[in-house]
């Protein structure tokens, strides 16, 4: 069988629906979402095989203006996935005026001469479809587009269309994935992901961003199908420990209860998840502790 293979890197401004998107390619959810701008932090790669076709994505976090050093790698993130894929997709919102970061974008595309499937995503909050129409017609001047494809992530409609827009784009080539991998992410990063998806629901406003999670254990026991999980969330103020612990520790149960029902669907196993809260003052300014967070993208 003649095989082909596309490495895609997922890009567009914050909260556009990127994570969804590539939750909903796959079929199985390993980027968190929220609806809270810029929840993905790292380059979280999505391996999906059909057929003698293997699509390699890189979800990015989204495009932005940083305001600190995490902030910094995040950008830096979008910048280099850009520059070393076989395409891109770009992900905009169906109404709206077009953000600066999205034209941007849209230069770096045109230095890199990279091609770039647009992807006009929630078309199911429009109450008048055809501002697709006009949606389409405010990108076409701004870049030659491989493809234009109106969809709704979060609904499904019109994904299946975007696999095969982005599958003409595959090249001859081994796959470079076993046909069965779901992405190259350590399962110790998917379980971190998937708490702080929790946090980032679940917490006041002032909190979320200034969160981080290290798996300090994850260990399967010898003598049963459970799996041992031990993470430190660490967080910028004593107050915001507070917060996320919650009064007599209810939220940290709860933020523990909904990540340890992912994790089960995701391991398909029986998860024990001992969850802390610890204080690390201005840690997205410092970089060694991004780098122990594994949030530099190195």
């Amino acid at each position: 069988m003649n095989t082909t293979t596309a490495f895609i890197a997922i890009v567009g401004c914050p909260n556009v629906g990127k994570s969804s998107l590539l939750n909903q390619m796959l079929g199985q959810k390993i980027a968190i979402v929220s609806s809270k701008p810029q929840t993905t932090r790292t380059k979280i790669m999505g391996v999906l095989t059909r057929g003698a076709c293997q699509l390699v994505f890189t979800d990015t976090p989204g495009y932005h203006r940083p305001k600190n050093k995490l902030g910094e790698n995040m950008v830096r993130a979008v910048t280099d996935s850009i520059g070393g894929v076989d395409a891109c997709l770009f992900v905009v919102e169906a109404e709206g005026d077009i953000k600066p970061g999205e034209l941007e974008l849209i230069g770096k595309f045109k230095k890199l001469d990279v091609p770039v499937i647009l992807a006009i995503n929630k078309i199911d909050m429009l109450k008048d479809m055809t501002a697709i129409l006009a949606r389409i017609n405010e990108f076409v001047p701004l870049y030659d587009f491989t493809a234009i494809v109106p969809i709704s992530a979060v609904k499904g409609i019109a994904v299946e269309e975007l696999l095969d827009e982005l599958e003409n784009l595959a090249q001859p080539s081994v796959h470079f994935f076993p046909d069965d991998t779901l992405t190259d992410q350590p399962e110790r990063v998917i379980a971190g992901e998937i708490i702080r998806e929790k946090l980032l629901r679940l917490l006041d406003k002032e909190v979320p961003h200034g969160v981080a999670v290290s798996i300090e254990k994850m260990r399967e026991r010898d003598d049963s199908d459970i799996l041992d999980i031990e993470a430190i969330i660490y967080c910028e103020r004593e107050s915001h420990k507070g917060i996320i612990i919650g009064k007599n520790g209810a939220m940290l149960k709860k933020v523990s209860t909904y990540a340890r029902q992912d994790m089960e669907k995701f391991f398909d196993c029986h998860i024990n998840l001992q969850c802390w809260v610890k204080v690390k003052e201005g840690w997205r300014d410092r970089e060694g502790l991004i780098h122990n967070f594994g949030l530099d993208n190195e």
